[in-house]
This record gives C-alpha cells, sequence and structure tokens, in this order.
C-alpha cells in the first residue's frame, strides 16, 4: 500500500515539473537542446598567452579541457579548421595568484587563490556567414585556490588544472544558444 501510494506521488510529481516545460524557449524552461541546431562542428585553435603571462603549458591545459568539454557537453564534433563550421579561439589574459591565508606558527602561506582571465571569440566559418561572429566574451574569469601548506602541499599545477576545468565549463557555457 505504502509503495503503490509512492509510485502514484511520483508519477504526479514527475507530471508536474514537466508541465512547467515548454519547447518554446521564452517561456523559461524548455526540453530543447540548448545549442545552436545549425552548428555541427567546431575547430578549437591553440588558446594563446599575452605577453604578461609566463607560466608555461596553461595553453595547452586550456585547450585540451575545452575540447573535452565540448565534445562531452555539446552536440558539436571537433574537427580541423578545414571541415569545421565554426573556430573557436582565445587568449589567456592574466594568471592572478594571491595567498588565501597564513600558517600561524610558521608564516608560510597555507593556501594560494589563483585566478585566470580568458578573453574568446566563436565565429562562423561557412559560405556567406564567413567570420561572423557567434560569441565574443572578453575577460571571462574563473578562481580556485590550492594548499601549499604539509601535509597537502599542492603545486600550482595542481590548482591550475582546477581553474582551467572551470573555465572550459564556462566557456562552452557561452556557445548554448541565446533565448
Amino acid at each position: 500500500m505504502i509503495r503503490s501510494t509512492l509510485v502514484v506521488a511520483f508519477a504526479y510529481g514527475a507530471l508536474a515539473a514537466l508541465a512547467g516545460c515548454s519547447d518554446d524557449p521564452r517561456a523559461g524552461y524548455t526540453l530543447k537542446n540548448q545549442y545552436r541546431q545549425d552548428v555541427k562542428t567546431v575547430a578549437v585553435k591553440m588558446f594563446q598567452r599575452s605577453r604578461d603571462v609566463y607560466r608555461r603549458d596553461i595553453e595547452f591545459d586550456l585547450t585540451e579541457a575545452l575540447v573535452k568539454r565540448i565534445e562531452q557537453d555539446t552536440p558539436y564534433k571537433v574537427t580541423t579548421i578545414g571541415r569545421a563550421d565554426t573556430e573557436l579561439s582565445g587568449t589567456i589574459e592574466r594568471i592572478d595568484q594571491h595567498v588565501g591565508s597564513y600558517d600561524p606558527e610558521t608564516g608560510r602561506p597555507r593556501d594560494m587563490l589563483l585566478t585566470v582571465t580568458v578573453s574568446f571569440t566563436w565565429k562562423d566559418l561557412r559560405a556567406g556567414r564567413r567570420d561572423v561572429v557567434l560569441v565574443k566574451q572578453e575577460k571571462l574569469k574563473a578562481t580556485g585556490d590550492y594548499v601549499t601548506h604539509e601535509p597537502v602541499g599542492e603545486v600550482f599545477f595542481q590548482g591550475g588544472q582546477d581553474v582551467v576545468n572551470r573555465l572550459a565549463r564556462q566557456i562552452v557555457e557561452h556557445m548554448e544558444a541565446a533565448w
């Protein structure tokens, strides 16, 4: 008796949740795909470092994380520039690192806060729409932290990887179709 009541309650709850959804994105909720239907492929160019960014290989890490996130979270396929409908490119503008807190006994940093700032452009490469900018975002930031204090003793690479993954997620979120 209790089991059947729970099943009925769950069914009503699911129907109530779906009743608020609409195929019209202007309604506020939708079950449709949130990505552009006219784009099938994306070429992801290696992100560049501005002349003020001295951390080596962060551009490789960001580009790799971005390719993985596009393949995982979107209907787009990542391909070469000659075969792509669109191109995503960007620049790592800044990397800021600050001490989050100090160990009161030693005075050494306990954890570090890391902020990476990027700018990117997603443009159309198809005939008749060449170089139409689909998305342009300046100074997108992601922040993370890592523990430098023993026994954990993380280094920049570990904290940086978390921030790079957050940036990749944010960039892909900007690739969603406009409502």
